[in-house]
């Protein structure tokens, strides 16, 4: 039996879950590439802002972030504003930081919604199947495997398929729950690193 004869017998609560998949897919494979490309592009501009940073010239800050996307570069802008103090400072890129931890979340909420819905709408299905199921028995007036065969196959092939959905969509949550973490938390020890030597900059009047 082919993937699409499976798909057909399984009824019409697949096309939801097909929905559901591609969705999975789509969101999971486009964040890993997403957080990539962040922590590659975070790491350069934290590097270049150190630098200017221990060297004493602000006037490259701005350039080290200026063509970066704005979740790097508003918490960096941070570090120009002259007239904050300390205090101020650090309250605005807690600020800052929020912000950037919000956008790599972004659309996380998706694959967990599908992770804990996906099965029950093949449970769903499961339902349907038997009803299905029954129904046929009635319409017979007869029992047996052969009467009942075809509801039983659509409920069992629903219930599996709601069940790799959720697996899928569970597994990419995870990981990329843990992965923001991890860059999140680098990111901001970056950025703490880069106002402490902005501190001893201006202590020493550079």
């Amino acid at each position: 039996m082919t993937g699409m004869e499976l798909f057909h017998q399984g009824g019409f609560i697949m096309y939801p879950l097909l929905i559901f998949s591609i969705l999975v897919w789509t969101i999971g494979l486009h964040k890993i590439l997403f957080l990539r490309t962040f922590a590659k592009e975070a790491e350069r501009v934290s590097a270049e802002v150190q630098r200017a940073l221990q060297a004493g010239r602000m006037d490259e800050v701005k350039w080290s972030y200026k063509n970066s996307p704005s979740i790097i570069a508003r918490p960096h802008e941070v570090l120009t504003e002259d007239t904050l103090t300390p205090e101020q400072l650090n309250d605005r890129m807690s600020r800052r930081l929020s912000e950037t931890h919000a956008g790599l979340r972004q659309n996380l909420w998706i694959l967990g919604t599908i992770a804990s819905s996906a099965p029950f709408i093949g449970l769903f299905g499961t339902v349907l199947g038997i009803m299905e199921s029954f129904k046929a028995i009635g319409s017979s007036g007869k029992s047996g495997f052969s009467v009942v065969a075809a509801g039983i196959s659509e409920s069992l092939i629903a219930t599996a398929a709601g069940i790799i959905v959720a697996v899928v969509a569970v597994l990419f949550y995870n990981f990329l729950q843990t992965r923001v973490n991890a860059i999140g938390q680098e990111f901001r020890l970056r950025l703490e690193d880069a106002a402490e030597l902005l501190a001893i900059s201006r202590r020493q009047g550079k």
